[in-house]
Order: C-alpha cells, then structure tokens, then sequence
C-alpha cells in the first residue's frame, strides 16, 4: 500500500480517499443494489431495508455531488426519478466486489462475533 506523499492532499492515503467517499453504513449497499441495474428511489428503498427516507436521500445526494452516482429526473406526472451508477461508480462498484465475497465466505464467523460483542 503507497501513502500518497503531497503534502496539500488532504488524505493520509488511498484507502483514506476511497473511505470518504463510501463511508457511512448505507453508501456501499446503495452501490451494490445500483450495480445491478438502475433503480427507482422506491425500488432502491425496498431493496436498502431499514434504511430512512431522510438517509436515503442524504445518501444519494452525497454519491451524486461524489460523482458516484447519476440522477435522472424525466419530469413527468407522476414523478420518475431514476438513479444509476455513474462510469466513475461502476469503477468503485467493482472495487468492492472482493468485500462483499469476503463477507459471504465469511458469514458465520461475522455473525458470531457480532454476538460475542453484542451488537447482533
């Protein structure tokens, strides 16, 4: 792992960088659902379960200043909203792929360390 080295970044390292931009519970499961296909904000809030409305949108509105994520309103009546990851999202999209593998390899042991922590 390189640090990054200029001293006007304002990040320790590459992995400080790709942190901010994802960071928070939410952000990386709206990316994996939005790595699928583009969603509507109703089908996003189905498939991000437990997740606020006041959240969601906080969320979508971080990836889309991020670039991470395109928003596309077709002013119709009723409102269609579409949201899609943008070629710089699908770029971190995939970045996280080895993360979620992890995950499921990793399952059981996840879940009973949540356990043993009491944060299940």
């Amino acid at each position: 792992m390189s640090t990054v080295r200029s001293s006007t970044t304002p990040f320790i390292c590459g992995l400080d960088a790709a942190l901010r931009v994802v960071s928070g519970k939410w952000k990386p499961l709206i990316l994996f659902f939005l790595a699928k296909d583009p969603k509507r904000y109703g089908e996003l809030k189905r498939c991000v379960r437990g997740v606020s409305d006041k959240m969601l949108i906080q969320q979508l509105k971080e990836l889309e200043v991020d670039g991470i994520v395109v928003r596309t309103d077709y002013k119709e009546i009723p409102p269609r909203v579409v949201y899609e990851l943008s070629p710089f999202g699908f770029t971190l999209a995939d970045a996280l792929i080895p993360l979620c593998e992890w995950g499921t390899e990793h399952t059981d042991i996840i879940e009973k360390a949540l356990v043993r922590r009491g944060t299940n």
